[in-house]
């Protein structure tokens, strides 16, 4: 998202060099390969198009925009922004001061596969699906600064020569906290998770909670969590995760 405003960026900024009332995009936005291009450019760079973008050799999908005039006047680039692609779909509107260091996204819905094909971060073996509803998103510098809004990963399950099946989980962000902070929950499944996933600067994440098996989970599954240590009276086990992208 962060190189889709970039490209906004360096387009508007031609466009009020040049006071060009209709500069087609694709005298504005790469077609060669690099760090980002894209094959099909179209429209203008008020409302414009790029069909099959391109980010660090990875084709993200089919991206349109539609600029509002008006926030230029104070040194902002204001668009909505919707990609789209055959499994995959994102919408938000988007906000960013000229050097692209401050980005802000408001109404935020998108919907992705959980595949390492697009999302390197994850386990080779993890599968399942994103929904995202976040009325704000603030970046600053690359980390997320505030964060609003509801997250569900869908269908979690584990692929390989070890499967499993590990049920649903939300996150709910309250926003306007010093460090974005989450409340995760099951939504039913075989395992009973509470927890608190904290944004941190780095950027990155630190996951902490508990988890307890219920009894429709496989034996397989149950045994497995047994490794995160002793539980307490209401059969929980704690566990904790951080990482840094």
């Amino acid at each position: 998202m962060r190189r889709i405003i970039l490209i906004t960026v360096i387009a508007v900024a031609a466009f009020a060099v040049m006071l060009i009332a209709r500069l087609p995009a694709s005298w504005i936005i790469p077609a060669a390969p690099g760090a980002y291009s894209c094959p099909l450019p179209g429209g203008t760079l008020w409302n414009g198009a790029c069909s099959g973008l391109v980010m660090q050799g990875r084709t993200v999908g089919d991206v349109t925009w539609k600029l509002h005039p008006l926030p230029l006047l104070t040194g902002t680039v204001a668009a909505h922004v919707t990609l789209t692609r055959p499994d995959a779909s994102a919408d938000a509107d988007l906000a960013a001061g000229l050097s692209g260091n401050h980005i802000q996204l408001r109404n935020l819905k998108a919907h992705l596969p959980l595949d390492p094909a697009l999302i390197p971060q994850l386990p080779p073996g993890l599968r399942g699906s994103a929904h995202m509803d976040l009325a704000l998103v603030r970046i600053n510098k690359g980390a997320i600064t505030d964060l609003k809004g509801h997250i569900e990963a869908q269908d979690l399950h584990r692929i390989g020569s070890n499967p499993a099946r590990f049920g649903s989980y939300s996150l709910d962000f309250p926003g306007g906290t010093p460090q974005p902070t989450g409340e995760l929950r099951d939504l039913g499944g075989p395992l009973s998770v509470q927890g608190t996933l904290r944004i941190t600067p780095e950027p990155g994440f630190d996951l902490k909670g508990t988890v307890a098996a219920r009894s429709t989970a496989p034996a397989d599954l149950a045994k497995e969590i047994e490794y995160l240590g002793s539980p307490d009276a209401q059969g929980r086990r704690p566990f904790a995760l951080a990482a840094t992208f």
